[in-house]
């Protein structure tokens, strides 16, 4: 039986080219893919999958703070496909000419709060976060994850002072793992990833702020064709279904 992803991307590959031959070239090459921190481990797993059923293809990741990969990208590193945790970065570097096509929004997700495993602190919800004794961090307000996070406080009516601004989530949960902060505001998904060596506190919708992650091609991209069917392949139903078993909500 075919591998139901070769069949998606042979697909992508003739759509792409206006081509209704059954045939279709092979991709090969690199694929360099610029994308947020919190990605790290749903878009590993997707490279996986989309390498393993193009074989001459090599997947390449950068993960790290949405704005860092944007400086990145219009500083001249080599990218095919950025995959951001907000529109206001896309749009900043669509605006500054950097895209090529038109940017499709492939998930969403939630804020949660991150705190040590057990939850020591006995922290509930937001409103702890301000308690005396309590080290608070959170990413820096340009980085997505921490203008979300200053929304959902807004929400919340609840004014906090972070001990730290992180250049990521991350690192967030990084320094909650190691003891060197309380409690930290990051994605529903990054305490999914995290497993045992944190806890999560939810945060009620009423509160929450959902994210928005759009994914495009770079328009100084090497390997379109590839780069094309690598977000095609995103955005197709088994991409969805992968990003939905990492705790990603629906891209619609």
């Amino acid at each position: 039986m075919r591998n139901p992803l070769v069949l998606i991307v042979v697909a992508v590959v003739l759509a792409a080219c206006g081509s209704t031959s059954s045939s279709a070239t092979p991709l090969s090459g690199n694929v360099s893919v610029f994308a947020a921190a919190s990605l790290t481990a749903a878009f590993n797993a997707l490279g996986t999958d989309f390498q393993g059923a193009n074989s001459g293809v090599t997947m390449k990741f950068n993960f790290a703070g949405t704005p860092t990969l944007v400086t990145q990208i219009e500083q001249g590193a080599p990218a095919d496909v950025f995959a951001s945790a907000d529109s206001a970065n896309k749009n900043k570097l669509k605006g500054d000419g950097f895209t090529a096509g038109t940017p499709k929004v492939f998930a969403r997700n939630k804020l949660e709060i991150v705190v040590a495993p057990g939850n020591p602190n006995g922290i509930t919800g937001l409103a702890d976060l301000a308690k005396p004794g309590v080290i608070y961090i959170t990413e820096a307000p340009t980085v997505p994850a921490g203008k979300y996070a200053l929304q959902a406080l807004k929400l919340a009516g609840v004014t906090v002072t972070p001990k730290s601004l992180e250049a990521d989530v991350k690192s967030v949960v990084s320094k909650i793992e190691l003891g060197e902060a309380d409690a930290g505001i990051v994605y529903k998904t990054d305490v999914t990833a995290a497993g045992s060596k944190v806890s999560g506190v939810p945060i009620p919708d009423a509160d929450n702020v959902v994210a928005t992650y759009p994914i495009v091609a770079v328009k100084a991209t090497t390997n379109a064709a590839a780069a094309d069917a690598f977000i095609a392949y995103v955005l197709s139903a088994l991409g969805q279904a992968k990003l939905q078993s990492f705790g990603f909500l629906s891209a619609s």
